[in-house]
């Protein structure tokens, strides 16, 4: 079974690359007419990651994937995107190395997506955004910004014990990014 994390500073690309890949593992694995039950995507980051009640709800989402453990699952931001927000929204260390372990045991995978620090890109990107969700003005920032947020993230995942592949988003769409995900986890 696939069982991913998607990491990465907001206008990576996440979004994109994670429909693509639930939308070959659901297909490839579906198993009834009236279910999506061929891969189930969480999207995470629903504004509790940097919050106190991060690391309650964190351990509440463990609990069930450990009972999905012998499904498909992919994850929209998780534990490291809580130490990241937590560390630039509040300026507080906070670890999850208990989490890892049960990650681990379950075999997930950590797919971060980055992008080249190019603050034009970021713009546009950010434009984007803008135009597809007019609430994100509320919490929107800098290219700077996001440039910093992926620095972090990558230290972060530097060190942590989950395998893990990056992936440079340069333009989206990019099917070889889908690729390079789908050889990572053996389905192509």
């Amino acid at each position: 079974m696939t069982h991913l994390i998607f990491e990465g500073a907001e206008l990576s690309g996440k979004s994109f690359v994670m429909s693509q890949v639930y939308n070959f593992l659901e297909a490839k694995y579906h198993q009834g007419p009236n279910r999506l039950d061929g891969c189930y995507w969480f999207n995470c980051d629903l504004g509790f990651f940097g919050s106190d009640r991060g690391e309650k709800i964190i351990k509440s989402y463990l609990k069930i994937l450990k009972t999905l453990a012998a499904d498909n699952v992919i994850l929209e931001k998780f534990h490291l995107t809580d130490i990241v927000y937590n560390f630039m929204y509040r300026r507080k260390t906070i670890r999850y190395n208990r989490t890892e372990k049960k990650l681990q045991a379950l075999g997930y995978k950590i797919i971060f997506l980055s992008f080249p620090e190019d603050e034009e890109l970021l713009q546009k990107r950010l434009a984007d955004r803008l135009r597809l969700y007019p609430h994100y003005q509320r919490i929107a920032k800098e290219p700077s910004f996001y440039i910093q947020q992926q620095r972090l993230y990558r230290k972060k995942l530097q060190a942590s014990r989950l395998p893990y592949l990056e992936i440079e988003m340069s333009s989206l769409p990019d099917q070889e990014a889908i690729d390079r995900v789908l050889r990572f986890i053996g389905e192509i």
